[in-house]
């Protein structure tokens, strides 16, 4: 009778939760009354007291107190507790659901950024400026402005998909995004292309130029117009861009917005009277630009009617969905399960996904002239979708393809050897996969008598090297030895042949060749004129050519000088920083070949020439490079039982030497005494046989040695 009537009350108990209003009335009328108004109340957590004034009701009732003994306490304790679960699975609390209707769900947020606009309402821009002047910060804003993220979802460098780009705080890769915008109550569609700002990226830089009608250049207020500013200004006005001019950074105690501006003015030649002073990091002035964005950006061409031309800006591959293609389309209009042709490789595909970035990929039924998205079509082939092809319909073919991008020029090569032989496939696989997502790379198969199979990879400079090592090592799992940095050669012959040489292995002998080229780079240097002595230093003592010196404002001045680019691709901007302190900054552009005493330098073990280490320098640095060579291998190499020379060589002429002293076995042990002919006869026996040793033996150079020397070599060079 007991057990039956406590079962009763508790199932009383929780038939009346499931039909209580919560927030509205209590559940019992005899609790302790809750003051709720007939309002939505004020936001709150859930009210999860009311079934402890029952728990308190019921223990102060005599029945209870005669129930509670027979009954398990434990289940009055879960029966007291299922109110708290219980909003999991109704969610009844009028403030959430307030808070749904007040706020846009993120579903219709994304279904508003897929909505199609006219051609006449499509803007494509891109972010151009120096390196750490706040591009990336700009772009986190401007997503963040238009909805495109959520304040939850936001994270420093949005865009910056790579550890390795928040690691080091800077842009290696564009990116896209589709933002929407209301300009006077109409929607616009806003494309942005997020560039790097460092001179190694600048063939990105292009890529993105091509595929905008307008860009934001962005200059920090508080250091001013810098080399890579000028460098990005030149190209957009090659590409007929609308500029709009940005100072940003306008929060920091020692910004000067007005000398920026008359810097831009003076330097540039952009008008602007017009420009938009922001601060990306305090949300000053993001929506003057947005606004900037629609009414000064030229909208795209209305070519839909046009037989389809896209032009690929930039691919990657996706282990299980193969090449993802970004594009732009230029003519006409591309639909979900459409034929495409790759025009330069003459491959076929069917276009199994196409959609927008924004910043996510987000599938689309059609895109049509102006847009900017990306297509998925189970392209196994790293070599049939390449950056700069033009994309068009297989049955409705282009009468011609677009003019794509200009060939990027290899500036430095370096041998990349995996430290494991077995790892060569693996090696050829991964540098085809980040070709793919890097146009700029280019690689040839290379082999070495000390480490083996390799490839020859060509950089467009040391930063960009130094990421393509790091993304073949954290990628893709792979352990590599690179080999010192060197440019390509230009040699000309005795019998009038001219060949090309990126490798002191294949340099013809000396009395094969003529003469010697060497690459010549234009690089201008801009510089607080406090600095100005100790950077002429500096480039007169890399061999250096001046130009022209000239004052852009009272305090700054541009440094111009021809420079051997193999001077340059050393520790030379390290320089240039650590002689400045960190206010110089740098650009340069390839102007030719310029012949020059060049020699090559070998270094011989035991009398065997060691190919991997020869290098190709200028003859005025070839003792203190082969001094500092033959030093560190002595440190390096085991001794053996017979005695090392270890020399730096220009041909036969010896320039620099070290040597390693033999081990000797103390043979005089066993001699405590008698005649000294019988210890000169034991010491004459010994030297004997180290001659026939040193004359039969070989001397093992182990990894670790050539590690070390191919890292003095870039220090040195």
């Amino acid at each position: 009778m007991r057990n039956e009537l406590c079962i009763l009350l508790t199932f009383t108990y929780l038939s009346q939760l499931f039909t209580a209003d919560y927030g509205r009335r209590p559940l019992f009328s005899g609790a302790s009354s809750i003051q709720h108004s007939s309002t939505l109340p004020q936001p709150q957590p859930y009210h999860y007291h009311t079934h402890s004034n029952f728990n308190s009701l019921l223990l102060s009732t005599s029945i209870f107190q005669t129930l509670l003994i027979p009954f398990p306490l434990s289940l009055l304790r879960t029966f007291s507790t299922f109110p708290t679960l219980l909003p999991r699975y109704r969610n009844r609390n009028p403030v959430s659901s307030g808070l749904r209707r007040r706020y846009p769900s993120r579903r219709r947020n994304r279904k508003d950024r897929l909505s199609k606009v006219p051609i006449s309402r499509i803007r494509n821009f891109c972010i151009i400026a120096h390196i750490d002047h706040g591009k990336s910060t700009l772009a986190d804003k401007l997503l963040q402005m238009t909805g495109t993220v959520q304040k939850r979802e936001m994270k420093e460098q949005f865009l910056d998909n790579m550890d390795l780009e928040r690691e080091r705080g800077i842009t290696i890769k564009l990116q896209a995004a589709r933002m929407r915008y209301m300009f006077k109550n109409e929607p616009y569609c806003l494309n942005l292309i997020d560039t790097p700002g460092h001179v190694d990226f600048s063939y990105e830089v292009s890529r993105s130029l091509a595929a905008c009608e307008g860009a934001l250049l962005v200059v920090d207020a508080s250091q001013g117009v810098e080399a890579q500013t000028l460098a990005n200004v030149y190209l957009a006005l090659e590409n007929n861009l609308e500029i709009i001019p940005v100072l940003n950074k306008i929060d920091l105690p020692g910004a000067e917005p007005e000398n920026v501006i008359r810097e831009i003015e003076e330097i540039v030649g952009l008008d602007c009277s017009n420009a938009i002073y922001c601060s990306a990091k305090e949300g000053i002035g993001i929506t003057e630009i947005l606004d900037a964005i629609v009414e000064r950006i030229p909208p795209p061409q209305d070519t839909a009617d046009r037989p389809l031309r896209a032009l690929i800006f930039d691919s990657y591959y996706d282990p299980y969905r193969g090449v993802i293609v970004y594009f732009r389309v230029i003519d006409g209009t591309i639909k979900k399960g459409d034929r495409i042709y790759f025009m330069a490789s003459n491959k076929d595909y069917y276009a199994d996904e196409i959609g927008v970035l924004s910043p996510n990929q987000l599938q689309v039924e059609e895109l049509y002239a102006g847009e900017v998205g990306y297509i998925s079509a189970s392209i196994r082939s790293v070599a049939d979708a390449r950056v700069g092809d033009t994309i068009t319909h297989h049955f409705r073919k282009a009468e011609s393809s677009l003019p794509g991008y200009e060939e990027a020029t290899p500036m430095v090569f370096c041998g990349l050897f995996p430290v494991d032989a077995d790892q060569f496939p693996e090696l050829r696989d991964a540098l085809e996969k980040l070709q793919l997502n890097d146009a700029a790379l280019k690689f040839e198969p290379e082999s070495s008598s000390a480490m083996g199979f390799g490839f020859r990879c060509g950089f467009l400079g040391l930063l960009h090297m130094e990421i393509v090592q790091e993304r073949l090592e954290r990628e893709y799992n792979l352990n590599l030895i690179t080999t010192a940095p060197s440019v390509v050669y230009r040699v000309n012959c005795v019998d009038g042949s001219v060949m090309e040489c990126s490798n002191p292995s294949i340099l013809p002998e000396p009395g094969k060749r003529k003469s010697i080229e060497e690459p010549v780079v234009k690089i201008e240097m801009l510089t607080p004129k406090d600095y100005i002595g100790p950077l002429m230093e500096l480039a007169q003592d890399r061999r250096a050519e001046f130009k022209e010196m000239k004052y852009i404002t009272e305090n700054r001045a541009s440094l111009i000088y021809e420079l051997p680019l193999a001077e340059m691709v050393g520790d030379f901007f390290d320089q240039l920083k650590s002689k400045s302190k960190g206010y110089a900054s740098m650009e340069y552009t390839f102007i030719g070949y310029k012949e020059s005493d060049l020699i090559k330098l070998d270094i011989q073990i035991n009398s065997e020439r060691v190919e991997p280490l020869a290098t190709i320098v200028h003859r005025d640095k070839a003792y203190s490079v082969g001094r500092a060579l033959t030093q560190k291998l002595k440190e390096l190499i085991p001794r053996q039982m017979f005695r090392v020379p270890i020399q730096a060589c220009i041909g036969t002429k010896v320039i620099a030497s070290e040597a390693l002293s033999a081990i000797r076995k103390d043979v005089l042990a066993k001699c405590y005494g008698g005649d000294i002919s019988r210890k000169k006869k034991l010491l004459k026996k010994q030297a004997e046989g180290k001659k026939r040793m040193k004359a039969i033996g070989k001397v093992d150079v182990p990894q670790e040695a050539f590690m070390a020397v191919l890292k003095l070599e870039k220090e040195v060079l």
